[in-house]
């Protein structure tokens, strides 16, 4: 028998569900999947119910809105990973309320997997997504419910493989659009993520002090590809350091500004894209004229290429751990290898 926790995601046929689902059962973890009896027999989702059943995964039948399914599913796990989409966000509650109800889960992990939302600078409509998120944390922190929140920031596949142009299905090869000035909003940090341009400051002392040294940097954008955000999620399930904390992802190597990131992509394909800057004001503006879905991706971006709401904070102990900190063990795909396959 397994001593790891058996694990129960919810929402494992979306989007970043799957990869949740998939890094669960490769790790050995004992693993369930709540799904709805409509959702099996979808032949758009039959794929992902294959993978699930040659993984080895528990096929559960219930629903986010059956009470009484909720609490009988959780009953045979330790761990509960969410991970529905936008539209059932608030409705977490419901199982929030089964976990109560149940008393046995160790943990639980809401659907976040994106921005620190108790650490943005957004507009709308992006501010009322984050805030709907930031809510369900309350609620899990009042009711004295064990947790994780995991911020990945963003996914690889929904931004590396187009740059964040929109409309485009590949990188460019002619021009980009870069919302703000390419450098997000400058923060002053004692520690350093990847590649953003630095100044180092030594003051001369005595040999008894130690060096004061002064990091001055640009905060950048962090970006993962969906495997490895499941692999740690799940690497953070059993660990004590990551118990009633924000687990951050951003590797080093995965952390870049905006203006850097073309330039790598730039030297692969060697060739010089023309640049287009977009200023704050008009990107504002482009949200306010925008429609749905455009507007709520016009919006996240400004809260992260111009405010700089990924990185312009410094993890403090008190509240969150570095993921390939705690796991340095995980070989995870960084950004240079993932636009490779582009070229």
């Amino acid at each position: 028998m397994s001593d790891k926790s058996k694990i129960l995601i919810i929402g494992g046929t979306g989007y970043i569900g799957k990869f949740i689902v998939a890094a669960s059962a490769r790790l050995g973890h004992p693993t369930f999947a709540l799904v709805r009896e409509s959702t099996v027999s979808n032949p758009s989702k039959s794929e992902i119910i294959e993978s699930f059943k040659s993984s080895g995964v528990t096929l559960l039948y219930g629903d986010l809105y059956d009470h009484e399914s909720l609490v009988k599913a959780i009953k045979r796990v330790d761990v509960v990973i969410s991970t529905v989409g936008h539209a059932q966000l608030l409705d977490q509650v419901k199982i929030i309320a089964a976990i109560k109800e149940v008393g046995n889960v160790k943990r639980f992990f809401p659907s976040e997997f994106g921005n620190d939302v108790d650490r943005v600078h957004a507009v709308e409509p992006a501010k009322t997504a984050f805030g709907i998120k930031a809510q369900i944390r309350r609620t899990i922190e009042a009711e004295g419910i064990p947790y994780t929140y995991v911020s990945s920031n963003f996914f690889a596949g929904f931004f590396l493989s187009s740059l964040g142009q929109p409309g485009a299905t590949a990188p460019p090869r002619d021009k980009v659009i870069i919302l703000g000035d390419g450098n997000p909003k400058v923060n002053e940090q004692p520690e350093i993520h990847g590649v953003a341009r630095v100044v180092e400051m030594r003051m001369a002392k005595p040999p008894f002090f130690e060096s004061t040294v002064l990091w001055i940097r640009l905060s950048c954008s962090v970006f993962n590809k969906e495997d490895d955000i499941g692999t740690f999620t799940i690497k953070a399930v059993d660990d004590p350091r990551t118990l009633n904390k924000i687990l951050y992802i951003r590797p080093p190597q995965n952390t870049y500004s905006f203006n850097d990131l073309v330039s790598l992509w730039e030297k692969k394909i060697g060739k010089t894209l023309e640049k287009i800057y977009v200023p704050e004001e008009q990107v504002l503006k482009n949200i306010q004229e925008a429609s749905i879905p455009q507007n709520v991706i016009l919006s996240i971006g400004h809260s992260v290429f111009v405010k700089g709401d990924h990185t312009n904070f410094e993890i403090e102990p008190s509240f969150g751990v570095e993921a390939s900190e705690l796991y340095p063990d995980v070989k995870y795909t960084t950004v240079d290898e993932y636009l490779h396959q582009f070229v």
